[in-house]
């Protein structure tokens, strides 16, 4: 699946490599000698996309979590989920296009999906504002959270966003404030909540479907309180430092593992989800359902109180020169 358009600068070894074997399957004969060093070189493109995927930079990952290949919400309600049934509308001001919510069934659990999209062609990214979610995206989720809730089915929420949308028109109609609401709703509901970042997870537009039982972030992707360019637009005055930002902000899923604000580490195929949109999905839906099973035998009260505990946990600090946990 990787792109004929964008080619990120770390990945050019890949595709030399990947040329060179399209190059000599085209002009194999049939003999021995080129199936033979086509299989070398497969094995060398295999070792090469381990070794470079294995060191990536925090802005690398940045990069990879932003790549226009890489399988959106519409791509994992396809993949991952058995049916999924739209519902629009906020009953307020009228149906964003930068959230997806529906009920879906995964297995044998009928449940509520919640999505960011941010649109893959010119038009759709037009309509979907690129996934930065307007306050009405947030009342359309929280309304069919309460439905969810209602019917005592889990909620899953897929995170892909740069950050809500801060427009002007967006502030009007209350965006800081919907995000908190979203955020308490969330802490409040007695229903399984698994939360996963499949792309970018930035900012209060992230966290304002961010907070879960479980919460987990796809391997190359990145979970953030603001995006590399908005913190170096602030620390350094220039988008220019972007990449010293993304490696100060401790973004990446071991970092967020490390520091306890994420629960898993969904891998992804070799090479970033961009490659195998299959593969990701049937890891994401192995990773959904098994994490379900776990969630939907506990009484909602021990629920509810594991919730809050773990995002009291969230978090370590400096003390005296000692790290230490948020709530030790």
């Amino acid at each position: 699946m990787a792109s004929t358009i964008l080619r990120l600068p770390f990945e050019q070894p890949i595709y030399e490599l990947e040329g060179r074997i399209e190059r000599l399957e085209r002009a194999d004969n049939g003999t021995p000698e080129p199936e033979e060093e086509t299989r070398r070189l497969r094995r060398e493109l295999t070792d090469l996309t381990k070794q470079i995927y294995a060191r990536l930079e925090p802005w690398q990952t940045v990069q990879v979590a932003r790549h226009p290949d890489r399988p959106m919400t519409t791509d994992y309600l396809d993949l991952v989920f058995d049916e999924f049934i739209e519902l629009h509308g906020d009953k307020f001001f009228g149906d964003d296009s930068a959230v997806r919510t529906g009920f879906g069934k995964i297995g044998q659990h009928n449940v509520l999906v919640i999505g960011h999209e941010k649109g893959k062609t010119p038009r759709e990214r037009h309509l979907c504002n690129s996934g930065c979610a307007q306050p009405e995206g947030y009342r359309k989720a929280m309304s069919k959270m309460r439905l969810a809730a209602k019917f005592h089915m889990p909620i899953i929420c897929l995170i892909d966003t740069p950050g809500a949308n801060p427009g002007v028109g967006a502030e009007e109609r209350g965006q800081a404030q919907v995000i908190a609401e979203s955020m308490l709703l969330m802490s409040q509901l007695p229903v399984p909540i698994i939360c996963v970042v499949i792309g970018e997870g930035g900012s209060g537009g992230a966290l304002g479907f961010g907070v879960g039982d479980r919460i987990a972030i796809l391997q190359h992707a990145y979970y953030s309180v603001i995006s590399p360019e908005g913190c170096a637009g602030i620390l350094w005055k220039s988008s220019a430092y972007a990449e010293h930002a993304a490696k100060a902000l401790k973004i990446t899923s071991h970092d967020l593992l490390e520091l306890g604000a994420v629960d898993d580490i969904v891998e992804e195929p070799l090479g970033g989800a961009h490659r195998d949109h299959h593969q990701m999905a049937a890891r994401l839906k192995m990773y959904l359902t098994k994490t379900l099973r776990e969630l939907v035998d506990q009484p909602p009260e021990e629920r509810l109180a594991r919730r809050y505990d773990k995002f009291r946990r969230i978090g370590r600090f400096l003390e005296n020169g000692v790290i230490r946990d948020a709530n030790a």
